[in-house]
């Protein structure tokens, strides 16, 4: 499971990264502004009066507009899948919902039976097959095309590196049961959540009919995915630049109904320019974890008469690790637990937008247990703790370096804070503020003694991020048995009472040895404009019903 989760790693925190918002420089924000002009004229340029038009905001960019490219982020995954389904996805209350399967079970958590709807068509007329299914897989695997964001190595017939041998024609672990039903067969225990959330939601099923001519070393290049003809979506691409905006026009003959907003635009922009975006109406929608709005606009976006905010689950970790390699002592960890006053750090940087949690989950989870109550804000304690660790030779005198974020503002501002209070307890912290690239080196490194991060953990699969992390491999260089076991025993059962008594262990040994700590969980912001109905903009969920969408002007 080791490959599987430093890759996971990676996908996920690309997730949660969205949310390290900065601001930008008036010449970047000019640029930008420039940049985004042509989406709006290729949606609107020449538009019949009576064409419903909605833009959305999104604040990165994206690498392809194939799928069979997928490389996990947000907004890839989102933008495709207007077009193409996912087999299922997170609605707003973390719950798996069909898309394009009405159901994945288990009965081992090794063999999951997928089963496709049976009114999924494409837009053609024909219908959704587990051949579809099949095929699209063997394409992600193939070694011609090289993607290895899928982690498809977890399969039976798929190699360690992700790939099928070249030239197969079959992949031993994704069989066609009949013209409805897969069955995809894993190569050790896999809880039916991390099935669910790894290859459920990400896996975009292709029309075979279509594209199974194609040899697939010219997949990648193919021009075909740039205005696809055939679609079991509700949206079409019609233009796009990657940097800059996608343009949609409706499916009208999406399966599930046809959508009422006949025109889509996704335009990117820096997170400077959310603010007057919405005010002006320039944009129509933004969704917390590809629209970052930066923390600091969050009041005048409230304030604004045409729009309604929405403040999501809280799912994202400002996370602070610890290399214990270096700070090696338990206490001198706990007393930085008590030493900061987290309730203080959600009222005075978040505006109250946010909750303290010990461990990984936040309250979004359906793993979490409230019986784990926060460790206090407690300099006294903090204090008794350090007096000990330096009796024991602990070097008090020794500054811990605290590695930050420079593009995250709001806890550039938090960090400083935090080393004031960690002061008033005798620890000494020296803030370096990097830019993301630099953190992440110092981080894989383990060139730190503290390091913070905005991190999520998925609500709904949080193994594969604590897996890697409380390792000796990962950013923490710290292992424990009892964590190992704990965490290998929630993927041997779909139980939500039982693994949630097995991530409860977790957190609670987490809170004791304190390999990290979390130092607040984000509730971000999402709007959208008052003339847009059946649109909420919510952490997950915000763009299942996207076909019901409505403008009223």
């Amino acid at each position: 499971m080791k490959k599987i989760t430093a890759l996971l790693m990676g996908i996920i925190l690309t997730f949660s990264l969205v949310a390290c918002g900065s601001k930008d420089t008036p010449q970047e924000t000019t640029e930008a502004a420039e940049a985004t002009e042509p989406a709006e004229e290729s949606a609107t340029g020449d538009s019949a009066a009576s064409d419903k038009i909605v833009n959305i905001g999104m604040t990165d960019s994206l690498s392809s507009v194939n799928p069979l490219l997928m490389d996990a982020s947000e907004i890839l995954k989102y933008s495709l899948s207007m077009e193409f389904l996912p087999l299922v996805e997170l609605n707003g209350d973390l719950e798996f919902e069909g898309m394009l399967a009405s159901s994945i079970t288990t009965e081992d958590n090794i063999h999951f039976k997928v089963t496709i709807d049976e009114n999924a068509t494409w837009s053609d007329g024909e219908p959704v097959t587990a051949d579809d299914v099949v095929f699209t897989v063997l394409r992600l695997a193939s070694p011609a095309l090289a993607n290895a964001n899928m982690a498809l190595y977890a399969f039976e017939g798929v190699g360690d590196d992700g790939f099928v041998e070249e030239g197969a024609t079959e992949i031993a672990g994704v069989q066609a049961i009949d013209e409805k039903t897969v069955e995809f067969t894993t190569k050790y225990s896999m809880a039916l959540t991390t099935f669910q959330n790894t290859y459920g939601r990400y896996i975009l099923t292709l029309p075979k009919h279509i594209l199974e001519n194609v040899a697939v070393e010219d997949l990648a290049s193919y021009e075909w995915f740039s205005a696809p003809t055939v679609v079991s979506g509700p949206y079409i691409i019609t233009d796009y630049d990657l940097q800059h905006y996608v343009s949609y026009t409706a499916n009208e003959n999406y399966w599930k109904s046809a959508p009422l907003i006949n025109k889509l635009n996704i335009k990117i922009l820096t997170s400077a320019q959310l603010l007057s975006s919405l005010q002006s109406g320039e944009i129509d929608f933004v969704q917390q974890t590809t629209g970052n709005i930066l923390q600091e606009d969050y009041e005048s976006v409230e304030a604004l008469d045409n729009v309604t905010v929405n403040y999501g689950s809280p799912v994202t970790n400002q996370s602070i690790f610890f290399n214990t390699t270096s700070v090696t002592d338990p206490r001198v960890r706990q007393a930085i637990l008590y030493g900061i006053d987290r309730e203080t750090l959600i009222s005075g940087f978040l505006n109250g937008k946010g909750e303290v949690v010990d461990g990984f989950l936040s309250s979004a989870s359906p793993f979490y247990d409230a019986s784990l109550e926060p460790v206090p804000y407690d300099p006294e304690k903090a204090k008794e703790l350090i007096a000990e660790a330096v009796a024991d030779g602990w070097d008090a005198s020794k500054p811990l370096s605290f590695y930050v974020n420079s593009g995250d503002s709001t806890f550039v501002q938090a960090a400083d804070f935090i080393a004031a209070k960690l002061a008033e307890i005798g620890i000494n912290v020296q803030v370096n503020t990097v830019d993301l690239a630099t953190l992440l080196t110092n981080a894989g490194n383990k060139d730190y003694d503290l390091l913070a991060v905005q991190y999520t953990y998925a609500p709904v699969d949080p193994y594969p991020d604590i897996q890697w992390l409380l390792s000796e491999d990962g950013w923490t260089g710290y292992y424990n048995d009892d964590i190992a076991d704990a965490l290998a025993e929630t993927q041997l059962t779909s139980d939500v009472e039982a693994i949630k008594a097995l991530y409860l262990n977790i957190d609670t040994i987490v809170t004791e040895d304190v390999p990290m700590m979390s130092a607040y969980i984000i509730s971000a912001m999402g709007a959208v404009n008052n003339r847009l109905e059946n649109a909420t903009p919510d952490v997950y969920g915000s763009f299942i019903n996207i076909n019901e969408w409505d403008v009223t002007e």
